[in-house]
């Protein structure tokens, strides 16, 4: 278990579900990895992010799908690609990563509470 935090803390990061409209193979990765491009809500419009998820997710399978990202991360510069935002998964029993989603729809952009 990693240290305990303040609820402050946590209120620092900035959890959003967004839907994802658009995926892509991203071939210049090191490791197998898709170019995501999710819709935040008009506050924060469509965000892009790189995400190892080959494993259990095809581009075609993403698309329309509901995630959960930190949006409150810098950018980070993966190759060739800025990503804007960090999508939320668990690792399988085989280490490969399970997207972090919602239950049911709910609008673009709302935050984690």
């Amino acid at each position: 278990m990693m240290a305990e935090i303040t609820y402050a803390q946590f209120e620092q990061v900035d959890i959003r579900v967004g839907t994802i409209v658009e995926a892509r193979v991203f071939p210049e990765a090191r490791k197998p990895a898709y170019i995501l491009l999710i819709d935040f809500g008009p506050e924060l419009g469509v965000k892009k992010s790189s995400a190892q998820i080959t494993v259990h997710y095809t581009p075609e399978t993403l698309v329309g799908r509901q995630v959960m990202a930190v949006v409150n991360f810098p950018p980070r510069q993966i190759g060739p690609v800025r990503s804007e935002v960090l999508t939320l998964g668990y690792e399988d029993a085989d280490g490969a990563i399970v997207l972090a989603a919602v239950e049911r729809d709910v609008p673009n952009g709302n935050k984690l509470m």
